[in-house]
């Protein structure tokens, strides 16, 4: 190991290290296990978070904007912040979706719109703005 330092607010612990046979070097990232949360689906299963997931969604509604990985990143930090907050075992994902939806709104109201019009099912414009509300948010 090279180099080590906290990274992601305090979250991670990013690892500069080198390979003993090739000399490369690389990154790693340690993040802190924390006791798992369930998210409830639509449906009532529940399944274990997944940041991945989160990330992921993320980068579809911001694909082809000028959101940055690390903007994506620190959404993804202080939406799992504000989840451990919570202090509960359980989350709707319906909570998730709309801590998502209120970080995007205020990075990119284009990829707010991507993913409000995915993530609430709607069918028409008159339906997501409804239920989005977006004409009042001005």
């Amino acid at each position: 190991m090279i180099d080590s330092r906290t990274a992601h607010n305090g979250s991670a612990i990013r690892r500069r290290r080198e390979c003993t046979v090739c000399e490369g070097r690389f990154t790693t990232y340690e993040y802190i296990e924390e006791t798992q949360i369930a998210v409830i689906k639509r449906d009532l299963r529940r399944e274990n978070y997944n940041r991945q997931k989160l990330v992921e969604g993320m980068q579809i509604a911001c694909k082809k904007r000028p959101v940055s990985i690390n903007t994506i990143a620190a959404m993804a930090n202080a939406i799992e912040k504000e989840l451990r907050s919570l202090g509960k075992t359980e989350v709707a994902s319906l909570t998730i979706g709309e801590m998502v939806m209120t970080r995007l709104y205020e990075v990119d109201q284009i990829a707010y719109i991507r993913f409000a019009s995915v993530y609430l099912d709607v069918n028409s414009a008159e339906e997501f703005i409804t239920q989005t509300g977006i004409l009042q948010r001005k």
